[in-house]
């Protein structure tokens, strides 16, 4: 299985995290991932990659320049940098005072609306402008909750938007050219303190990076400063399946991605590339008994849980008390997903408690091909490791060609093992 992992003991940001995937590329990947960056026909950005180092370890540094500015560039009249921005450039809070400018040039603003646009025109796959714009709303469903505001009156400055626009993306890309199976990463750093924005002074780590960061496992580490930002903790949320020490991984690629900032220890992400046998992670298991659902609400909160991307979903009849018959409704799902499926079991069913355990799991790796058929193409689900290798056909399409040919399942099994 290929296999990815993260070290985020120095914290998380957009740029960072980029320049260390950038790193897991050959030269050749390098080239090509800058040519795209630079062609995305984001109005007037520039991206660039520069060696850096800290503490004596080489890696890159990755600059984003929106109309000749470049969003680490501190502006010493109006910020705080002893305590505040310490190493990143993506990051934007909400803000709805169209006359307070925290640079030293006009400053436009740019909504949910605008951002979905930009990255659904970009010259990128399908599946890299559905990722980004998934990030994108961790990041605006954050800065609404805190601001008490719908997503659609967020809005970004627009310096702001475009270098994280930039960030997302190029994580969204890089992962794509680089086609790993699962990825891991140890728990986050946040920083502690407090930083400056346009509203007045905040903890670290900020209120929307706090938001975004429920659900997943973090720490205020021992340097002062904001170590992780919204969009950092957005893409860590969206794309890890789990939080762990290094799993058992044979590396065969590492990157650092350098900071702004030097501090007494590395400023960096860490990305080791390698291969693992299987899958090895954490999985959460929320549980509720109720005893007054019909079949038919609980098979409808059941297909809602599966549309929201549960891990999976299962029911048991249970006894409960009085002797009355009941079922026990089970959600797996991903420890970033906790919060949004205890709201969802509370909204689908009429329980008044959940309970929460977190298993490690041992899993194979799956992945899905079509093969052409007599019948058409057949979607085939392979799954390997461990030294075990399974294949099944989709259910979907062989139950098609059965009824199409009036014959049974086993028969169509049968006729695709033959060909």
């Amino acid at each position: 299985m290929k296999t990815l992992f993260l070290d985020l003991g120095m914290g998380v940001a957009g740029d960072m995290l980029t320049a260390a995937l950038y790193e897991l590329l050959d030269e050749n990947g390098k080239e090509l991932f800058i040519d795209k960056m630079n062609s995305l026909g984001l109005d007037s950005v520039k991206v660039t990659a520069q060696k850096s180092s800290k503490c004596g370890v080489c890696g890159t540094h990755m600059t984003v320049c929106v109309a000749g500015h470049v969003e680490n560039e501190p502006d010493v009249s109006n910020h705080d940098h002893a305590h505040a921005h310490d190493h990143e450039h993506d990051h934007h809070h909400e803000d709805d005072h169209h006359h307070e400018h925290d640079h030293h040039h006009e400053h436009e603003h740019s909504g949910m609306h605008e951002i979905s646009h930009i990255i659904s025109s970009m010259p990128v796959s399908e599946s890299v402008k559905k990722n980004a714009l998934s990030v994108y709303n961790i990041i605006a469903g954050a800065e609404s909750r805190v601001h008490g505001k719908s997503v659609e009156l967020v809005h970004f400055h627009e310096v702001g938007a475009m270098d994280a626009v930039a960030d997302v993306t190029a994580v969204c890309m890089l992962l794509e050219m680089l086609d790993v199976d699962r990825i891991y990463a140890t728990p986050v750093c946040t920083g502690f303190g407090k930083v400056r924005c346009a509203h007045g002074i905040l903890p670290v780590p900020a209120p929307a990076t706090a938001e975004i960061l429920t659900g997943i496992p973090c720490y205020a580490g021992d340097i002062e400063g904001e170590m992780c930002t919204p969009t950092g903790a957005a893409l860590v949320k969206f794309f890890v399946d789990g939080f762990t020490r290094m799993p058992e991984i044979t590396p065969e690629k590492i990157g650092y991605g350098m900071g702004t900032k030097d501090f007494a220890a590395a400023n960096c992400v860490r990305a080791v590339l390698g291969t693992s046998e299987g899958g090895n992670d954490r999985i959460v298991e929320l549980s509720c008994n109720v005893d007054d659902m019909t079949p038919e609400t609980i098979g409808f909160a059941t297909a809602k849980f599966m549309e929201e991307g549960a891990a999976d979903v299962y029911t048991v009849p249970i006894g409960m008390k009085k002797s009355r018959p009941g079922v026990m409704i089970t959600v797996m799902c991903h420890e970033a997903d906790i919060d949004k499926f205890v709201s969802l079991i509370f909204k689908y069913t009429t329980t008044i408690g959940v309970r929460q355990n977190i298993f490690k799991r041992y899993t194979l790796i799956r992945r899905n091909e079509e093969i052409d058929s007599p019948y058409g193409k057949v979607g085939v689900k392979i799954s390997e490791g461990y030294g075990v290798s399974r294949r099944k056909f989709e259910y979907d399409d062989i139950s098609k060609i059965a009824s199409r040919l009036n014959i049974s399942i086993d028969e169509v099994i049968g006729k695709l093992a033959d060909e």
